[in-house]
């Protein structure tokens, strides 16, 4: 029945036929403000040369279907003998849009009339036509707000609902939709995918020289739009016109020299810890124009980013202290063709190219051991080549694209890879050194073919669209410890003197260690091989726009997708993915609407979930006897396949008594794989993975006060299901512990609480010692849950023929889960019941504001305020010598997804740090120096009155303030960290 509803839902995608822009004419009579028919509206857009001309129908709307999202149109109505003339402002179309327009049209007579148009210098325009709830920014408005490094991601949080995310590592996506974690919002460009599926986050990350605009998508969207349960970030690139027109500029941010000061490290543009010596530089430039006047258009953009940074390599026993320095570089190429073949078919071809290296030079922060000879470098590098064509024919319109898309993450390049790693104690085991090799492999290769196909059909009072999106990834993993060996070696008092005084210094590498050296530790990767699968993930849509009169619209859809990722250890994925659509617009007056809907929306399988299950698995004959114990015991089901969920994933070996630099290679260990003991080891789900889920119910108020100002207020419930968390199948038993009489269990207490006991390294099956089994089993199940609510108050002010603009937003929110992210597990044994609380992300007020003043031509100041509540704290057990008070192996304190024990009578988040209040300044001149060529000065100001925040700014968890020890009642607080101090910015750009 499953497979009968999908290949139904194919089979209405191939006989209904929709391109993504439309734009709705009303026409109204403003003695009677009725609706009028059989009148021609006329769109233009100088920029290519386009004039359309249709009619308005029996509710007086005319539709113009499948324009190109461009800037510069405006919608005409020449005078007849009944009707003076009329047209509207210049107004902005965006990728995936369907804007409308409402002209008032006044009796031909000498009378003037004050009508409410869409303003060319906003995007205070009412949303006439669904219930989407979405926030956009364009271009100019980008240009003019405070934005370090031309880093689109940082002015997503000035808008409603989106907030600065805590991640888990520090290259986690630093947008927050809805509370939810980064690694769930989807970002697309011009409608396409550009997400890295092993995690989550952007694969290219577009900069602000190749946007047209920014549309961020919150709730209650499109059937359109799916795969994400938090939000969507939609792109629409800049395009070329007739006219030529470009930009080349320069950014500098000279960093500590003339910022604010703070003890604590600050992030760079890829979240990564900077210190002494930061500074950056950034240049490109973009043009673009037409090869063939009103037929072929192109964009071109390039943008180069040089972080500089210092690290401070310390090791008195060698008596060196050094500054050792390193870059990180950002290249970004980006280009979009557009091709006009006639007035019913275009085409246009888009590239994206990302390089980015982010170097490990050695040393530390603070000081460190790391030697330039154990550096490595981080490479993100992505590729993305799309094909979209646009068509009309009748009443169908519709739209075939394809994208092929590589993204190469890279997180330890070594500068030496055939290298091994050793690591050198001291006499008091104090690590002097670290060199050669970083100790692991991660290397994760994505490759991606995307088909999409949409179609609309139109009726007198419908709009049918429907659309079928095909996305296969290959996968491939390259991971796990050192190939050529990692070696823990330990030094004599005469051995470190000989290297102080051979002069060596910060050269030091593993050739000069003495041969003689104690081996400590000798561990070596006993699977150096890749290993990956493809991700098929096959969606479908269907959606009709009723319009029942010239008030109310109604939109019912239908979607479906299916992740063969769901099938995890099973014989069967997750076929039941249908989610509907319904919302309702009804029209008050001209000026104000009510809008509201609820809908399903179903979230991706990330690949991280399904490779960790391959990467920390085993095929050995004692963890099958272990599997086969759980399958015995009811803790798996009877159906269990030990060949689906299992597989030989990475595993080393360790020996002690060998020569330096002459240990074995894995192959000659093979047989430690089998007796090999871990503390954890991971299986596929034999049940398979339900995609996560929200149901998201909205209802709001619109009302556009005048020409320029815009007030809105949204009030969202969004109910999250099957989200993802960890179950452990051989948990220690839970235990509880008295706030007011602490008795810390012991490991070998716990580990004798276990399904499956676990005793010195082994575990005794049948009668049996087995010692290749694990401590801790775990697998990824989907039933977590999380609770959203928000009230959004929203209010702008477009500029029109003041000398300024501003937008206010005020939302109140709160979020509750209890999961937080794909590795989150439950604190004592698999008790989630427990882990109920706010999430890491949740705000409950954020306020945020924008003000532009103009104060003469060619002159704008703009200042941005950020307000928020501070974000929730995890109180962790300290004064009891231990994190672990539970016995059971997992009270590492600071990791942040539910591993940490909580400190004793304590809830899970139920502490808050302190409000967060940051203020930016943009200091804005442009001189004009012949014609269109412009030369602009600007300086930017963050953080203006040096507030040391403690909360809401883009941080890594494990270094967070959220993380005390100590109860919520003793006060305790050690500050990790604090948001960046007052900083520069100064930049230069020639506009043409």
């Amino acid at each position: 029945m499953k497979q009968f509803l999908f290949w139904a839902l194919l089979l209405c995608v191939s006989t209904i036929a929709s391109a993504q822009q439309d734009l709705t004419v009303s026409v109204i009579d403003f003695e009677t403000q009725k609706p009028i028919s059989n009148l021609t509206i006329q769109l233009l857009n100088s920029s290519r040369n386009i004039s359309i001309e249709q009619s308005t129908n029996v509710q007086g709307k005319a539709i113009f279907r499948n324009i190109p999202a461009l800037d510069g149109y405006q919608v005409l109505f020449e005078e007849t003998t009944d009707y003076a003339a009329k047209n509207s402002d210049i107004l902005s179309v965006r990728s995936n849009q369907n804007p409308n327009v409402i002209l008032v049209l006044q009796k031909n007579t000498p009378q003037q009339l004050q009508e409410v148009v869409i303003s060319a210098n906003s995007t205070t325009k009412i949303n006439r036509r669904d219930a989407e709830v979405s926030s956009e920014l364009r271009a100019t408005e980008i240009q003019e707000i405070p934005v370090e490094g031309r880093d689109i991601t940082r002015v997503l949080y000035r808008l409603p609902n989106v907030t600065q995310a805590t991640g888990f590592y520090p290259e986690a996506p630093n947008v927050s939709i809805n509370g939810v974690n980064g690694l769930f919002t989807s970002y697309l460009i011009d409608g396409m995918d550009n997400n890295e599926r092993f995690l989550g986050g952007q694969k290219f990350e577009i900069p602000s020289g190749f946007v047209k605009d920014i549309t961020v998508l919150t709730s209650n969207f499109s059937a359109e739009y799916g795969l994400t349960g938090s939000g969507v970030v939609d792109i629409t690139p800049r395009s070329g016109s007739n006219k030529t027109t470009g930009e080349a500029f320069f950014i500098t941010r000279p960093g500590p020299s003339i910022d604010g000061s703070s003890p604590f490290a600050q992030r760079d543009l890829s979240g990564n810890q900077v210190k002494d010596g930061f500074a950056r530089y950034q240049a490109g430039a973009g043009i673009g124009g037409a090869f063939v006047k009103d037929k072929t258009f192109y964009y071109f953009n390039f943008e180069h980013t040089t972080d500089v940074k210092d690290n401070l390599l310390n090791v008195p026993a060698f008596g060196i202290t050094e500054t050792v320095r390193g870059n990180n570089t950002f290249n970004y190429f980006s280009s979009k063709i557009d091709q006009n073949w006639n007035k019913n078919f275009r085409s246009s071809f888009r590239a994206n190219v990302g390089l980015i290296n982010i170097e490990r030079q050695g040393g530390g922060l603070d000081g460190g051991a790391a030697f330039p000879s154990s550096a490595s470098t981080q490479k993100r590098n992505s590729v993305l080549l799309a094909l979209k064509n646009s068509y009309n024919f009748g009443k169908i319109s519709g739209e075939t694209n394809v994208q092929y898309s590589r993204f190469n993450w890279d997180y330890a390049n070594s500068l030496q890879s055939n290298s091994s790693q050793v690591v050198v104690l001291g006499t008091n085991d104090e690590t002097l050194a670290i060199l050669g090799h970083p100790g692991y492999l991660f290397k994760a290769v994505e490759n991606t073919v995307q088909v999409q196909q949409k179609f609309k059909y139109y009726l007198a009072n419908h709009t049918l669209k429907a659309g079928f999106n095909y996305i296969r990834g290959s996968h491939e993993l390259f991971g796990g410890g050192n190939p050529n060996g990692n070696y823990t070696v330990k030094l004599s008092q005469s051995q470190i003197d000989a290297i102080k005084a051979s002069g060596v210094g910060s050269a030091l590498d593993i050739n000069d260690i003495p041969a003689d050296a104690i081996i400590e530790n000798y561990n070596v990767e006993l699977r150096p091989a890749s290993f990956g699968t493809h991700q098929d993930i096959y969606s479908a849509y269907i959606e009709d726009l009723w319009s029942v009169n010239d008030k109310l619209n109604i939109t019912l859809g239908l979607r479906y997708d299916y992740d063969n990722l769901s099938k995890g250890g099973s014989n069967k994925g997750d076929y039941n993915n249908l989610a509907p659509r319904f919302n309702f617009n009804y029209k008050l007056t001209n000026n104000s609407s009510i809008r509201g809907g609820y809908g399903i929306a179903y979230d991706k399988i990330n690949y991280a979930v399904y490779s960790d299950a391959l990467q920390q698995n085993t095929k050995s004959a004692d963890y099958r006897t272990q599997l086969q114990e759980f399958i015995n015991l009811g803790i798996l089901p009877a159906h269990t396949n030990l060949d689906a969920i299992t597989f030989n994933g990475n595993i080393s070996a360790n020996l002690s008594d060998i020569p330096y630099l002459q240990g074995p290679s894995g192959d000659v260990l093979q047989d430690q794989r089998e007796g090999a003991f871990s503390n954890e080891r991971r299986i596929l789900n034999p049940n398979g993975y339900d995609n996560p889920y929200s149901h998201q119910f909205m209802l709001g108020y619109q009302l556009q006060a005048d020409e320029n100002k815009l007030f809105y207020v949204d009030l969202v419930h969004i109910r999250g299901e099957n989200l993802f968390r960890l179950r452990n199948l051989n948990a220690a038993a839970e235990y509880n512990i008295d706030p007011n009489n602490v008795i810390i269990r012991t490991t070998d207490e716990a580990d004798a609480t276990r399904p499956i006991p676990i005793a010195n390294g082994s575990a005794i099956i049948e009668g049996q010692t087995v010692t290749g089994v694990a401590r801790n089993v775990v697998m990824t199940e989907t039933k977590g849950k999380s609770r959203y609510y928000a009230l959004s108050l929203n209010y702008q002010k477009a500029k029109g023929n003041d000398n300024y603009s501003y937008r206010l937003n005020y939302t109140l929110s709160s979020l509750k889960n209890d999961t937080e992210d794909i590795n989150f597990r439950a604190m004592d044994g698999n008790n989630y019941g427990n882990e109920w609380g706010y999430s890491i992300n949740d705000r409950t007020h954020n306020i945020n504001g924008i003000y532009s003043y103009y104060p003469f031509a060619g002159t704008t100041i703009t200042l941005a305020g950020l307000l928020q509540s501070g974000q929730p704290i995890n109180r962790i057990p300290l004064g009891f010598g231990t994190t672990d008070l539970n016995g059971d192996g997992s009270g590492f304190g600071d990791a942040y997804v539910g591993n940490s024990d909580r400190y004793p009578g304590e809830s899970r988040n139920n502490d808050r740090l302190p409000w967060s209040t940051t203020f930016d300044i943009g200091l804005q001149h442009q001189l004009k120096i012949s014609g269109n060529n412009k030369l602009e000065f600007r300086a930017d100001i963050f953080n203006v009155f040096n507030a040391e925040n403690l909360s809401g700014y883009s941080n890594n968890a494990t270094q967070s303030n959220q993380i005390q020890g100590g109860s919520k009642a003793s006060g305790l607080f050690t500050q990790r960290n604090a948001s960046p101090p007052r900083q520069f910015q100064f930049s230069v750009r020639y506009l043409f």
